[in-house]
């Protein structure tokens, strides 16, 4: 019996972009998607009867990521699927104001609150002055959801009626007028910088063509940025892992002219382990997680290959870590 899992039809995987690209550099323009699966051999001995479609079951979600990955049942022959999209249609704001959106918020999920009601309402109603698609009013969850609303930060303030005199933003940088000691930046987009010292590298005399390189004494400033993903690594924790270093990689680019990466370090909170053949006394074997989470153990084992999968793809080593 033969188990065969891989990515999902309907998504192109960022192993798949890497790929092609690679054949678009080698003269193969032809190729528009790549992706890598994986076969398993299930084999029973003699006389012990066949293997019963629960165990197959069974087996697969423990090989394969069910929020990202897919059983293939068949051999492929292509990365069609019989899926058909949700038709796009539009939402009568203008003819029914508030109660539209209401209703639509409801049926699509998309967590808007009192303020997006009142806001997206008045927006579309007064301002645009048409109806939003189904389409729209999703993307716009996306974009206000708290993971992505970095722009809130330097939203104003209003407390009880009364507007603050400062934004999140301006008070996180106050520290660096206060004390500016030996920082450089104070939390640029995602990440702050302290003062550096002199190194020698090896840099190219003439940058942006084919030069020779000398050594040279250059000052180098320290950059620390974050990324907490706790959510996506806790559903998928190998593909969360991977945005989550790969936010963080944006955030230190994104820091200042000059700026790359050089190595990082990952941090894991996690629950009961419950280890084969090790016996933890604060570990309660009885607790049971929601279906739709990984394991701990899981999570530890799958996010730490993720974050240095992705890593390694920009040249950026995961040279230490902890785990509680």
């Amino acid at each position: 019996m033969v188990v065969e899992v891989g990515p999902r039809l309907s998504f192109t995987t960022a192993w798949s972009a890497n790929a092609v690209s690679i054949c678009q550099a080698y003269g193969l323009t032809e190729v528009s998607r790549l992706e890598r699966s994986r076969r398993y051999l299930l084999y029973v001995e003699a006389r012990s009867g066949s293997l019963l479609d629960s165990q197959i079951d069974q087996f697969a979600a423990m090989v394969h990521d069910r929020m990202t990955e897919c059983v293939y049942d068949q051999k492929l022959t292509s990365f069609e699927t019989c899926v058909v999209p949700e038709e796009v249609h539009h939402v009568p704001v203008m003819e029914y104001g508030r109660e539209a959106l209401e209703k639509i918020n409801m049926e699509m999920g998309l967590a808007f609150d009192e303020l997006d009601l009142r806001y997206y309402t008045t927006l579309f109603r007064d301002y645009i002055k048409r109806n939003p698609t189904n389409v729209e009013l999703f993307d716009i969850a996306q974009s206000n959801s708290e993971h992505s609303r970095h722009w809130f930060f330097t939203g104003k303030i209003v407390i009880d009626g009364q507007p603050m005199s400062h934004t999140l933003m301006q008070i996180v940088k106050s520290t660096l007028k206060a004390n500016p000691n030996n920082s450089v930046i104070g939390f640029k987009d995602n990440s702050s910088t302290i003062k550096g010292f002199l190194v020698k590298q090896l840099r190219p005399d003439k940058p942006g063509s084919t030069c020779p390189l000398s050594i040279r004494s250059v000052l180098l400033n320290i950059l620390f940025t974050a990324e907490t993903h706790n959510f996506p690594c806790a559903v998928a924790p190998y593909p969360g892992s991977e945005t989550g270093a790969g936010g963080r990689i944006r955030d230190t680019h994104a820091t200042g002219r000059g700026s790359f990466v050089v190595a990082s370090t990952a941090g894991y909170c996690v629950g009961n382990l419950n280890m084969e053949g090790s016996y933890a006394p604060w570990e309660d074997s009885s607790f049971t997680y929601p279906s739709n989470l990984a394991s701990p153990l899981q999570i530890l084992i799958d996010a730490s290959n993720g974050a240095s999968d992705y890593g390694n793809k920009f040249g950026e080593p995961l040279i230490q870590g902890d785990t509680v």
